[in-house]
């Protein structure tokens, strides 16, 4: 008999558990990186700057169960929301799964190692800086993060 299919090839994203949805997620950290809107072009623009709660080396929130109540702005995905997002990297699980799509041989679903979205560049790890560090937005804006990883 052959093997079965992962939750992410058999469930919507509406029908996942919440641990599932929750294991979408990489752990790249490229969501939380800053984006700029153009208020007449609404075009998007990415930054290299990462919320002030985005661990830079894990990549991970420093608070994410009460993120919302240091970051009010912090967006908190849904698959509702998901339909609504245009800023989501190319790369992201919930959207590529939103798709259709198959998650890529570095997601840790996939290779069973969180470490492989980092050997493989697709997290901001060694690339981002801290809102802290950072003046303007507009001096740190950047193309990498909206493509899909080279690695």
């Amino acid at each position: 008999m052959g093997a079965e299919l992962p939750f992410w090839k058999t469930k919507t994203l509406l029908t996942m558990t919440r641990s599932e949805w929750e294991s979408l997620c990489d752990g790249c950290g490229r969501c939380c990186l800053h984006k700029l809107r153009d208020e007449e072009t609404e075009a998007l623009a990415w930054t290299e700057v990462a919320c002030r709660l985005l661990d830079t080396t894990s990549c991970q929130c420093r608070d994410y169960a009460n993120r919302r109540d240091h970051v009010p702005d912090c967006v908190k995905l849904t698959p509702k929301r998901l339909a609504k997002i245009d800023w989501l990297p190319p790369s992201c699980a919930y959207r590529l799964v939103a798709e259709g799509k198959d998650l890529p041989d570095w997601h840790p679903l996939v290779s069973g190692d969180p470490a492989t979205v980092h050997s493989s560049g697709a997290s901001v790890r060694g690339r981002a800086i801290s809102e802290r560090a950072a003046r303007d937005l507009e001096d740190h804006v950047v193309d990498w993060p909206g493509e899909w990883p080279k690695g």
